[in-house]
Parts: structure tokens; C-alpha cells; sequence
């Protein structure tokens, strides 16, 4: 099915946070447009990004989207959502669906719910290789960090970095310029992104390193409003048939397995988030 794009959403505000759901029942109002809106980033390789060739929006998470809106037999539209605009956005009845690396904490728990997991992420932190005697993210405490504004990332630091301070930024590019100019001792973010920003940064001036063990697991989902049990259980039923057909397999070694630039291998399993 063709997929349109629309244009990309600023941050919303603290009042579209806390205003109620638009629509109560996103089913019906799917089948009234003809169209599923489903909320991504855009930015996020291979998550969801532009494909430079075609300068389409396209990825892993893009994929999910089109297996529910194919499931719901109607076009899907993708809109280009802010990090720090995801729940807003999804509250505020803009999107039906947030698919945008949507880690679970229990405080977004609160305001929304989520699906099935669809991806389980390692959250690591890079520091520069100079840097000997960062060895652990314990090593990091009472430092300056960087991180992503609004990200789990950000949360997962000030938890589990005694005496941190996050210092954030709208995107990961500026996150990870404070890091290679020394203005923050060490960058938070998925261990996917930090893979690649290492890759890219061997054999520059300022090569940088992944510290270990892992700062936190986070289980991702995509986010449904609050109590919108019908389309809670669309998401989880289009998911959990994945899962079992073994499309779910190949979707992700599509974007993260052997050939790809990643060459991960699939660890976790399309299944209710334990929280």
C-alpha cells in the first residue's frame, strides 16, 4: 500500500500532554477516514529514516506500521513525530499509534498503553577513548552526560548514574558533538546508535568507545491511548501473528541481521512487556 508522509511535528506542549484523548474509539475512527496514522521519528536508522534513494520514510518500525494498517485494510500514513512529542501527540489524539523507539518506563506506562514488545534495546553509554579511566557507566558518576531531550536515555542516566548530569539535546548528532568536543564526559543512548557512531568515528580524531556492561534493558512497544482496549488488541494480535508466522524474524535480520551494517542477531521474542 502507498504510503504518504506528513510533515514533521513540532513538540507539543505541557497542555496537550494532559488533554484528554480526541477520539475514544481509534478503530472506528480509522475505518471513518480510511487511513491509519501511525507516529515514527524519521531520524531514527533503521528504525524508522529516509531512504536516500527513493526519499521515502522506510524501517523496522515503519514495517510494523504497515503490517497494521494492511491488517486494518486501509492505507498508512506515516507522521513525523518530535521524541519529546511521542505521547503528547498520541494523547492528544493526533496519531493512532505511536512506532517511534518508544522504550517502556513505568512513569509512560502511566500515561498511556503499551503493546507486545517489539524490539528489546541495550542502553549503553560512549565515551571517548582518551578517556582511560572510564571503563563502566559507574565511572560516569557525578560527570556530565549527554542524551537525547525526553528519551528514556536521559531517564535511564539520572536513575542509575549516581549524581549525574544529563545534559540534553534535541537530536543524537548534537549529543554526540558535545561528546567528541569534551563538553560531556559520556554519551547515553541504544546500543544500536552507539554501534554506528563508533564505526563512523574509527580512525578520526576523537575515536570514541562503548562502556559495559549495559546501563539498562528496556523492552519497546508502540503506544496506544490510554484504555483504547480495540486497538490495543489490533496491535497485539497483527504482532503476535508475526511472531508465529516467523515474519517477525525476517523483518528484523531485514534491517539489523547478517548483511546489514549491524549484523545482530535476534535475541528476544514478540511477547507482553513484564513491568
Amino acid at each position: 500500500m502507498k504510503t504518504t508522509i506528513a510533515s514533521f511535528v513540532a513538540a507539543a506542549g505541557l497542555a496537550a500532554a494532559l488533554a484528554p484523548a480526541a477520539h475514544a474509539d481509534t478503530l472506528a475512527d480509522i475505518k471513518a477516514r480510511g487511513k491509519f496514522i501511525c507516529g515514527t521519528m524519521g531520524t531514527a536508522e533503521p528504525f524508522s529514516f529516509q531512504d536516500p534513494k527513493t526519499r521515502g520514510v522506510v524501517g523496522y518500525e515503519v514495517d510494523m506500521c504497515q503490517a497494521v494498517a494492511d491488517s486494518l485494510g486501509v492505507p498508512l500514513e506515516l507522521k513525523l513525530i518530535a521524541v519529546e512529542a511521542r505521547i503528547p501527540e498520541l494523547i492528544a489524539g493526533r496519531v493512532d499509534v505511536v512506532a517511534a523507539n518508544l522504550g517502556w518506563s513505568p512513569e509512560r506506562a502511566q500515561q498511556i498503553d503499551y503493546s507486545h514488545q517489539h524490539f528489546v534495546s541495550l542502553q549503553k553509554v560512549l565515551a571517548r577513548d582518551s578517556e582511560k579511566d572510564l571503563k563502566a557507566p559507574a565511572d560516569l558518576a557525578g560527570k556530565r552526560v549527554s542524551a537525547v531531550r525526553g528519551s528514556s536515555s536521559e531517564q535511564g542516566a539520572r536513575k542509575n548514574i549516581p549524581n549525574v548530569e544529563p545534559v540534553t539535546f534535541k537530536d543524537p548528532s548534537g549529543a554526540f558533538l558535545a561528546l567528541q568536543q569534551g563538553k560531556v564526559s559520556g554519551f547515553v543512548a541504544s546500543e544500536l546508535m552507539l554501534v554506528k557512531l563508533k564505526q563512523q568515528a574509527a580512525g578520526s580524531a576523537v575515536p570514541v568507545k562503548i562502556l559495559e556492561p549495559a546501563l539498562f534493558v528496556e523492552p519497546w512497544g508502540m503506544g496506544v491511548r490510554k484504555g483504547d482496549r480495540a486497538m490495543l488488541d489490533q496491535v497485539n494480535k497483527v504482532l503476535d501473528g508475526m511472531e508465529a508466522s516467523g515474519q517477525a524474524v525476517k523483518t528484523f535480520d531485514k534491517w539489523f541481521g547478517p548483511g546489514t551494517q549491524f549484523d545482530m542477531k535476534r535475541d528476544f521474542r514478540i511477547e507482553a512487556i513484564k513491568g
